[in-house]
């Protein structure tokens, strides 16, 4: 059974802001600050690797960036395109709590090309993973993910965000993913693409369109395919990176057993790791 993962989308450099009280207008804010690498989908690679799975990442970075991309993903195989003009994406990332809020450069980012995953990359695959930001390069997109069914891969994705699917467009954000095997929405996303408010009513919905469904419902845990799964409560450091995280523990296992609530339960597992520490990847 083929167990390779292939991730492709965004690499992004985060500046991670934990202010030590409110913000004040116009004057100085204590505040921890720490460089991490990110990029969700880099993100779920580099946990991938972290958990002994195979991988790899598809992606463009500024120039003279690739080497150091490659090193802050172990274990992954990373296909970084340098691009001579445009700089590595950045975030400033703000946290306060359980919120998040992120300003975004996307850089080369923007250059993204769906060809450079390669038929030679699939060919070994068992799943490709994007995020709906990998729409905003949306040429080419539909041959990639007809080129991965044709091959055998399963699609998963996951949209993003609710703020990113209103702004793309929902019909055509739905139209753009169809054919995705496996969709992994938070509940703000479910309802957004459903029109739907209960868990469960936006889970059965869902279901109409995908094969395997992973609603993210935070602290009230996972649903799958209309099934719970209860989350893991650990204290929260930093909550950044917690469904990229999700992404890959669930990946890892479901490449392996296809049992998608056993995949859950371990994407829970990794979830609470990641929020243990500063930053979305799993700490140096």
């Amino acid at each position: 059974m083929r167990d390779r993962i292939v991730c492709f989308g965004d690499v992004i450099d985060d500046v991670v802001v934990v202010p030590e009280g409110p913000i004040r207008d116009d004057t100085d804010t204590p505040s921890e600050i720490r460089y991490r690498p990110g990029g969700s989908p880099a993100n779920t690679a580099a946990w991938l690797g972290a958990l002994g799975a195979r991988v790899d990442f598809v992606g463009v970075v500024g120039a003279g960036d690739a080497a150091r991309h490659a090193a802050a993903m172990p274990g992954v195989a990373a296909h970084l395109r340098e691009h001579p003009d445009l700089p590595t994406g950045t975030i400033v990332v703000i946290v306060a709590g359980q919120s998040r809020s992120m300003l975004t450069s996307r850089g080369a980012n923007s250059a993204l090309d769906p060809a450079e995953v390669t038929d030679e990359l699939l060919t070994e695959a068992s799943v490709l993973h994007l995020t709906g930001h990998a729409l905003l390069n949306d040429a080419g997109l539909g041959d990639l993910l007809a080129r991965a069914t044709a091959a055998g891969v399963a699609v998963s994705v996951s949209p993003g965000s609710a703020g990113f699917i209103a702004d793309y467009g929902l019909p055509e954000f739905r139209r753009a993913i169809a054919g995705a095997s496996i969709l992994f929405p938070s509940l703000d996303e479910g309802r957004l693409l459903t029109g739907l408010d209960d868990p469960a009513a936006v889970s059965a919905a869902l279901a109409e369109e995908f094969d395997t469904v992973v609603l993210t419902m935070g602290a009230a845990g996972v649903m799958v395919n209309g099934e719970t799964v209860q989350a893991v409560t650990v204290d929260i450091v930093d909550p950044t990176g917690a469904g990229d995280a999700f992404c890959a523990g669930f990946l890892a296992e479901w490449a392996h057993s296809r049992d998608a609530l056993a995949a859950a339960r371990a994407g829970v597992t990794v979830a609470a790791r990641a929020v243990q520490s500063i930053g979305a990847r799993p700490a140096p």
